[in-house]
């Protein structure tokens, strides 16, 4: 299984097309937000804080939501190994050898895993350098960037599951392409990236909170923006920072109630269990077929 995995970690940082389509959701959340977005921050979210304040909060939750992105975009990326192998046959070829199929598979999954983690361990030292020495934020607490972390390796392993399973319906590197390019476009709007969740219809809003990534990127902004929101609120009203966490996608609430830290986690720990489950079933099916 170590072979296969260094062989398809190798696979994809060659492929450029690969590569550049799991990174299509960044360039166009940047793009977005560069050209057409950068002015959902007005007074109505930030109520008049300082410029300066803002561009850190507005950084902050931009990280949180591209890294959010990241780990499911790049393990979609990761797996056009898969599907080239199924489309040329190279598959066939592993499994009438002796390694155990279930190595094979594990070396597919483990590679994408591993893919996603470390493209989005990169994506978040980038954008921390740039939020402390061009933007001016304050650096997070040591504490602060290992939970980061840990909401990377979670949200990448049920992100790794979910793409698993989508991939395992594809055939051809054509069909893989057009998932890759939909999903990249479309995940922005189900993570709640593009805008603030407050300022989208309430059903909407119910089919972002219902939709499991989603649940790593608050789990993100919880992390990354307590500092800033700390030093932006202080001084103001509890009911002002409540308000903005809640228009803000900070924190979920269903009807009254808040959705918990401890939720979100179960939420995306179950959502990889079932995903694995499923996209084990299938393709042992599409094997079958073949």
């Amino acid at each position: 299984m170590t072979t296969l995995l260094k062989r398809n970690m190798k696979l994809y940082f060659r492929d450029r097309i690969s590569l550049l389509l799991s990174l299509l959701a960044i360039f166009i959340i940047i793009i977005l937000y560069v050209v057409f977005l950068g002015n959902v921050w007005g007074t109505d979210a930030t109520w008049n804080l300082p410029d300066e304040e803002v561009d850190i909060l507005k950084y902050s939750w931009l990280t949180a939501g591209i890294l959010a992105v990241a780990t499911m975009t790049t393990a979609m990326g990761a797996f056009s190994v898969v599907v080239n192998d199924r489309a040329k046959k190279i598959n066939k070829g592993f499994y009438a050898s002796p390694v155990k199929r279930k190595h094979i598979t594990g070396g597919y999954i483990l590679s994408a895993f591993l893919i996603g983690v470390l493209m989005s361990l990169v994506t978040f030292v980038c954008l921390s350098l740039y939020i402390v020495f061009i933007v001016g934020g304050e650096p997070l607490a040591i504490l602060s960037y290992l939970q980061v972390v840990g909401i990377i390796l979670l949200s990448s392993l049920t992100n790794t599951a979910m793409v698993c399973f989508i991939v395992s319906f594809l055939k051809s590197y054509s069909a893989f392409s057009t998932v890759s390019t939909i999903l990249g476009t479309l995940i922005g709007f189900l993570m709640g990236i593009y805008l603030p969740i407050g300022n989208l219809p309430e059903t909407v809003q119910t089919v972002i909170k219902l939709f499991p990534p989603s649940h790593a990127a608050v789990l993100l902004r919880r992390v990354i923006m307590d500092i800033p929101m700390q030093l932006s609120f202080d001084g103001i009203p509890a009911e002002y920072l409540e308000d903005f966490q809640e228009v803000m996608g900070i924190t979920y609430q269903l009807g009254d109630h808040e959705i918990s830290p401890l939720v979100s986690v179960i939420v995306l720990l179950i959502s990889a269990f079932v995903f694995y489950i499923l996209a084990r079933l299938n393709m042992r099916k599409m094997r079958m077929q073949n």
